[in-house]
This record gives C-alpha cells, sequence and structure tokens, in this order.
C-alpha cells in the first residue's frame, strides 16, 4: 500500500529512524524508498504507537535488514541534498546499501559537482594493473574511465572499481572510445599475416566482443589497421584506416547498423591513414584530421567535408626549413567555438590556427614556457591538449595547465606529488582523468560539490 502522507518509521538492523514522505519524496519513484509512495506498493507495514505531534494515528513502520549507519548516511542525503560520510564508514559500503535502495544516481550526483577546471581537486590515484607504459586513457560519461595497456583495456566504474578487461589477445590497442558508458569502441593494429585488428564495439560491464567492423573495396571486405576515432552526434563512428592494399583513410559506420556508410581515401599529401586526432566539429559539419610529428616528417591538420569528399581547410609544415630547433606540432585541439584549432610543440608553446583563413602560419604563444618544470633526468612524454567547458587543457610534463577565457590566460595548475610524466588525460562525467607513465598510475580529479547554505 502506498504512504499518503505525514511520517514515516524504518526499523533498519534494528535501529529506528522516523522520516516524512516528503523526505522520501526525494528519492524519486524509481527507488526502493520512493516506491513507498506509489498506490501500488505491495509491502504493508507495521502500525506502531502515534508518539509525539498529538495526533492519535499509529505511524507506519517498516522493517528493513540492511546497514543502520549507511541508511543514516542516505536518510540524510535525501533530506539535506549533501552526502556527509563518516571517517569510519567505508565507501564501497556505503555504495553497496546506495545501489540496493536505488540510490547509488543520488550519491553520485552529491559526490562531486559539476566540472570546473578550476576548483579541481586530486580526489584518487589507482595504481595500474598491467606492466610497460599506457597507451590511453579515456573518461566515460558516468564518471568511470578506461585505460589501454599494449592488447588490453582496464576498465573502472565510476566507484573506480575494476571490471572484467577487455583482451585483445596480442593486437596492439590503438585508441579506445565510449560510445556510451557501457560500450567501449576499440581500435586495434592488425598483426602481419593475421587478419586481426581493425574496429570493434566491446561491453564495458563484461568485456564480451559485441560486434566487428568492416572495410569494403570492390565488394570486398579488407583486413586493416585503425587508428585514431571519434563520433558524430549523428551516430556515425570514424576511424582511420590502414589497409594493405592502399587502402588508406577515413572510415566511416553507421554504428545502429553497423555497416560501413562512407570512407574518404587518403589525397596526395593529407596523411589521413596516419591520423593521431580525429575531432567531429558539429557546428561546421565537417572532421578535423591532425597528423603530426613524430609519426610522419611533416604535420598536416585539415578539415574534411564528407558530402563534397573535400578538404576544405589545410595547413602543413611541409616546405619549411627543418632543425633542431623548429617548432614541431606534436598534438591539436579544435577549440569549442570551432573558429580555431590550438596546437602544441615541444617546447609546450601553444600555438593557434584560423579555420576562416587557409593563409597564414601558427600564431605562437610562449606563456606556457614560463610553467615548464621538467625534472632532469625524468622521462618525458608528448603534451596533450583538451578543451571542456569554455577551458583548455593542456599537460606538461608532471602537470596539467588550465587556461580559461578568451585569450586562454593560465588560471591554475594541476600536479601530483609523484607518479612521473602525464602521457594522457580525459575529461568526462565531471571528471578529469590523468595518466602517469612512471607507476603506471591514473589521477582522479574532482571539483567539490557547492556548499549547502
Amino acid at each position: 500500500m502506498g504512504l499518503g502522507g505525514g511520517r514515516v518509521r524504518f526499523n533498519v538492523g534494528g535501529q529506528v529512524f522516523d522520516t516524512t514522505t516528503t523526505t522520501l519524496a526525494n528519492a524519486g519513484r524509481d527507488s526502493m524508498l520512493g516506491a513507498l509512495l506509489d498506490s501500488s506498493w505491495n509491502l504493508a507495514p507495521t502500525i506502531s504507537g502515534g508518539g509525539g505531534g498529538g495526533g492519535g494515528g499509529g505511524v507506519a513502520e517498516y522493517f528493513i535488514d540492511r546497514n543502520p549507519a549507511c541508511f543514516a548516511v542516505l536518510l540524510d542525503l535525501l533530506r539535506t541534498g549533501s552526502l556527509h560520510v563518516p571517517p569510519q564508514l567505508p565507501e564501497k559500503l556505503l555504495y553497496r546499501e546506495a545501489l540496493y535502495y536505488g540510490l547509488l544516481d543520488h550519491v553520485r550526483a552529491a559526490r562531486w559537482g559539476a566540472f570546473d577546471g578550476d576548483r579541481l581537486l586530486l580526489a584518487a590515484s589507482v595504481p595500474g594493473r598491467a606492466p610497460g607504459d599506457g597507451t590511453a586513457i579515456r573518461a566515460a560519461p558516468d564518471g568511470g574511465c578506461c585505460v589501454a595497456h599494449g592488447g588490453a583495456v582496464h576498465v573502472y566504474n565510476w566507484m573506480l572499481d575494476e571490471r572484467r578487461p577487455v583482451s585483445l589477445d596480442h593486437s596492439q590497442v590503438n585508441d579506445v572510445a565510449y560510445l556510451d558508458e557501457g560500450t567501449l569502441l576499440i581500435a586495434a593494429r592488425e598483426r602481419l599475416g593475421k587478419y586481426d585488428g581493425g574496429l570493434a564495439v566491446f561491453s564495458a560491464v563484461s568485456g564480451d566482443l559485441h560486434h566487428r567492423f568492416r572495410v569494403v573495396h570492390d565488394r570486398q571486405a579488407k583486413s586493416f589497421t585503425a587508428g585514431a576515432l571519434t563520433f558524430d552526434q549523428d551516430s556515425n563512428i570514424f576511424a582511420c584506416c590502414k589497409g594493405r592494399f592502399n587502402e588508406y583513410g577515413i572510415g566511416v559506420w553507421d554504428r545502429a547498423s553497423g555497416e560501413q556508410a562512407d570512407f574518404f581515401y587518403e589525397p596526395p599529401g593529407c596523411a589521413l591513414g596516419d591520423a593521431d586526432k580525429l575531432q567531429w566539429l558539429d557546428a561546421t559539419n565537417a572532421l578535423m584530421v591532425a597528423t603530426l610529428f613524430p609519426k610522419t616528417d611533416n604535420c598536416f591538420i585539415g578539415l574534411l567535408d564528407f558530402r563534397q569528399k573535400n578538404v576544405v581547410w589545410s595547413w602543413s609544415d611541409a616546405g619549411t626549413a627543418a632543425s633542431l630547433d623548429d617548432k614541431r606540432v606534436l598534438h591539436a585541439i579544435a577549440m569549442e567555438d570551432e573558429r580555431s584549432v590550438c596546437v602544441i610543440n615541444q617546447y609546450d608553446d601553444l600555438g593557434f590556427l584560423d579555420f576562416r583563413s587557409n593563409a597564414g602560419g601558427v600564431r605562437w604563444s610562449s606563456r606556457s614556457k614560463l610553467m615548464n618544470r621538467k625534472v632532469p633526468g625524468e622521462e618525458s612524454c608528448y603534451p596533450k591538449l583538451s578543451t571542456h567547458g569554455g577551458q583548455l587543457f593542456s599537460s606538461m610534463n608532471d602537470s596539467i595547465s588550465v587556461f580559461s577565457g578568451p585569450e586562454c590566460v593560465l588560471t591554475s595548475t594541476l600536479r601530483r606529488s609523484n607518479g612521473g610524466a602525464i602521457c594522457d588525460f580525459s575529461i568526462g562525467g565531471d571528471r578529469l582523468f590523468a595518466l602517469h607513465n612512471e607507476e603506471n598510475v591514473f589521477d582522479v580529479w574532482e571539483t567539490p560539490p557547492p556548499p549547502i547554505i
């Protein structure tokens, strides 16, 4: 029977809690506690004495054989909207109980606030599970992540519990992306004579293979190596591809059907099959492709229009004088306004290219050189770039710099005391994940929730 209003009493593991239907309504109808308000609820409570308030009616009491300490924290969360976990209460135990009551999303929402690069705090450091440097780290939409090591992808839920890994036997993972919180897209290198590699979808929960994508040329399926990945809002998946018979370019697949939808063959002077970075630009309806040093001697960045099979904008450093002191582009990211692309060189200088003009070179800024803290004798990693919420993020050795505003002014720096240089980082699910190369560890940075006054 449902509860029409007034007080409700719970006996949880022998400890009594009094609350109201108003508080229970905050749990939502999809939760166990919120379902008590539904008229179709068929768990009959016992009626205890009215006590207090001067009313003659009794109080509905429900007995739940669960942990009372966790229930107290969850009930307080429904009352106040804030999460206060006593030091002696293990968080994993609280998460387990929250899952039982259907309140896990409430705990997650209260656990950390909306992402703000200038307010991030180090929340956890998770040791690696595999030897050697990681290839990539990717943030999941729900706050979890995955780390690619060699031929395996190690997957973590938002509570940072490791799930069953995805194993590709001996195929090297080149890139990985989340299609959603439960689905991983993995690009792998083809081994000589093995006809493996390519592109496939796996479950992020079980690690099982769901679908393998094919590249078809002249009505024949071809084996290929897949590299950098991205996707658009229309369920198209993009991957750079290298085949054995000149099938070099960018493949496109329909996510719903799993079938190849298009292929942009590599034109002369555009190294598309070796691309380091793919990024779909919604406003311009174009794909940014960046093939960068040291994978190739000459850097190329271009915008591809798949409707007309045309490179509508491009930049390359081909033909420029080469010396050890030249600034070489090592990573690139299109800014969120889609008017320019930000690049970074081996000196950690930021530069900008204007998408609205095919003339002119990189406009370099040396402001980031002031923050270079390379430790003598420490192995360095190539810098990486990312954007989120109007901010620009740049990894430099063992730290990540945050730039804000239209002029990209340095506003904060994220740094950990050990772990070595940062080889990759990713932002998603209101978290930033940074993968270190020396200790094979990744850090989790979160924005604390706003204070409730």
